[in-house]
């Protein structure tokens, strides 16, 4: 993990996981297309501890997390996860749709994210890739 950040100073990792998000004029896939084509993989059988998609009992800890961490902590990498679930081409928006579905299926009520939400995942994010680099620097 710590080779994914080696280099890059806070504002290039933060450039380099925004650039994807808003590609004007794009159709956004909805939550269960990235699922089917991208989670479903690690998700569906619950390869590598992946929480699987509707076990209420794993997604209840993850949805007590709140919508704009546990989404910001996937979109950066976390666990097994890699960064963006490893599809490089999803934008913010359509990984955290594919969060809302799956937490959905799990017995959350979350909702696709709108703006303001988008905001708070940015944040999250920011706040998650300044842990990883001390953590990183701290050897």
């Amino acid at each position: 993990m710590r080779s994914i950040f080696r280099g890059l100073g806070l504002g290039g990792l933060l450039l380099a996981s925004t650039a994807l998000c808003a590609q004007p004029g794009a159709t956004l896939k909805s939550g269960e297309q990235v699922y089917r084509e991208t989670c479903m993989a690690c998700h569906g059988p619950g390869l590598a501890n992946a929480p699987r998609f509707g076990d209420k009992k794993v997604w209840a800890k993850l949805i007590a997390e709140g919508q704009p961490v546990l989404t910001a902590h996937g979109w950066v990498g976390v666990r097994a996860m890699p960064p963006k679930g490893g599809r490089s081409d999803l934008s913010l928006e359509e990984f955290a749709r594919a969060v809302a579905y799956m937490a959905r299926a799990g017995g959350g009520n979350w909702q696709d994210p709108d703006a303001p939400l988008l905001e708070r995942i940015r944040s999250e994010e920011r706040k998650r890739i300044e842990q990883l680099q001390k953590k990183a620097a701290k050897g």
